[in-house]
């Protein structure tokens, strides 16, 4: 288990690859104000009978906080173009919130690379200009750490803030920086996949916690309802990162699903 850093789209990307080299590929994309730590517990258990790819979006983590580049066509490109340089093709691509936007541009894109498709607590369109907008005025000029206590009452259920680990993740958000936060959240503004979404043909199970307040699950029910014969499920008593509130019960759903395809 290496960390390393891949040049891709005059971007240098933080990227993690684990898990026997001949098992079937588990990619991972992140959400918004995340790195690919999100994943650690699922990817524990799943990097035991599978190849896993994780990595950190630009602007995220320790990947690059380019000046261009930022549509979420070029963040969808990232992800082929890391896929490409492993050699990996017919993965099942699992993204939250903003790395489902990426899931399901790079389905369309590149079928080739995706043969199912896991949308936790994500969208075919997520949010509206003005929310947006406000959200990039104040980051730009505010920073995260005035902005965090909101953020994490979406990303988290209110138990959980007690929860010896949340200052680690509080700590990942307000370090991300105010650029390259911002510069995503352009990205989602931008970005409306109602009609590729309703035309994809593969397996897709979708996942929301019952208690997200950025993607609440009507909006996650409605996206998964655009692909014929998906599948969706609630996680009770998580947020917005049930990958991190509940990783066990994540993975089993996780685990299932992709069993069911076999």
């Amino acid at each position: 288990m290496v960390s390393r850093i891949v040049e891709v789209n005059n971007a240098a990307l933080h990227c993690r690859i684990e898990g026997p080299s001949d098992a079937p590929v588990v990619v991972f994309s992140n959400s918004l104000g995340t790195d690919f730590r999100i994943w650690d517990a699922v990817v524990a258990d799943l990097a035991q009978d599978h190849r896993v790819l994780r990595y950190d979006k630009r602007g995220h983590g320790l990947s690059d906080d380019p000046e261009d580049g930022w549509t979420m066509g070029e963040l969808v490109a990232d992800l082929a173009a890391l896929m490409d340089h492993f050699g990996l093709s017919e993965a099942t691509v699992v993204g939250l919130s903003v790395g489902g936007l990426i899931a399901q541009g790079l389905a369309a894109e590149r079928p080739d690379l995706v043969r199912v498709m896991v949308l936790a607590d994500t969208a075919a369109r997520i949010g509206n200009d003005d929310m947006w907008n406000e959200r990039i005025a104040k980051v730009r000029a505010e920073g995260l750490g005035v902005m965090a206590d909101g953020i994490l009452e979406r990303w988290f259920a209110p138990e959980f803030h007690s929860h010896p680990d949340f200052p680690m993740w509080r700590n990942m958000l307000v370090r991300t920086t105010a650029q390259g936060y911002a510069r995503v959240c352009a990205a989602i503004r931008d970005t409306d996949l109602l009609e590729s979404t309703a035309r994809l043909n593969l397996p897709v199970l979708a996942v929301v916690g019952d208690k997200d307040g950025s993607t609440p699950p009507d909006m996650v029910r409605e996206t998964a309802e655009l692909v014929s014969g998906s599948s969706f499920q609630i996680i009770r008593n998580a947020g917005h990162l049930p990958c991190v509130e509940k990783p066990d019960v994540f993975t089993s759903l996780l685990r299932n699903f992709l069993k069911a395809q076999e």
